[in-house]
């Protein structure tokens, strides 16, 4: 398939894919592989490198430690008694006959698994696994958005998903992230998300965020919303941790499982 109109976004996936894939990437290589001009190549480089998501190196470009994120399978297998703990506290904050937005994530698939404890419940979601899972629980309604599959994570992003939020009233949102930290807020990992996962986030009156110690004080490349967006945290880290710390005193709730 000829590259030679790709969009900037389109190529820098590309490049980020190579790089999750190999670990380095070559300028040359890039070049010839979508069909642009070594220049192209280098300033898409460098502008991922200002975003946090590569390294520059003579001749090309390496990973930056912590800024490319595991694919969904490996996440999966990481910390499942942590992410079980967190579910079913996050449970008990999820009442009957309310409609939640579930974005996509470990952690928020192990709570889909456990709500056909609710009743009349509607949730909305973008993300395959999500729906997937909540199939087979005939006493939840589910609205899945559309969109552009994202098959890594096989989720559904672009303007079809941020166009069907507004035909919506969302009460809540429970996400997984990345990062949160004081500063920061919760953070991405993933640039090609963030549009779309910035629109979940205002769709919603309410942002819950289940995330493991691990996440805590943790930064990703891409900023989604500020700390004082976040009205509750399900979490197992300790209660004196900086971001528990910051979010309490800011008035938000901490829920530790």
């Amino acid at each position: 398939m000829a590259t030679e109109h790709l969009l900037a976004p389109q190529r820098r996936h590309a490049v980020l894919t190579r790089l999750r894939r190999r670990g380095t990437v070559n300028v040359q290589e890039l070049s010839d592989l979508l069909r642009i001009s070594p220049s192209t190549v280098r300033r898409d480089l460098r502008d991922l490198e200002l975003e946090g998501m590569l390294r520059r190196v003579h001749g090309g470009a390496t990973t930056v430690d912590g800024a490319l994120e595991p694919d969904q399978p490996q996440r999966a297998s990481a910390r499942p008694a942590e992410k079980g703990r967190i579910a079913e506290a996050a449970l008990r904050l999820i009442p009957d006959h309310s409609t939640v937005l579930i974005s996509g994530g470990t952690t928020t698939e192990a709570l889909a698994a456990r709500l056909g404890e609710r009743r009349g419940l509607t949730v909305v979601t973008n993300a395959l696994p999500i729906a997937q899972t909540l199939a087979a629980v005939p006493t939840v309604d589910v609205i899945v958005l559309g969109g552009v599959l994202r098959h890594r994570e096989q989720s559904l992003l672009g303007h079809l998903t941020e166009h069907a939020l507004h035909e919506l009233q969302i009460g809540s949102i429970v996400t997984s992230a990345y990062g949160l930290d004081a500063d920061a807020g919760l953070t991405g990992a993933h640039v090609d998300e963030a549009q779309t996962d910035r629109a979940l986030l205002a769709a919603a009156r309410s942002v819950v965020v289940l995330a493991d110690g691990s996440k805590l004080g943790r930064r990703g490349p891409v900023r989604l919303v500020p700390l004082d967006r976040v009205a509750t945290l399900v979490t197992d880290a300790d209660p004196d941790h900086p971001v528990c710390r910051a979010l309490t005193d800011r008035g938000s709730t901490v829920t530790h499982a």
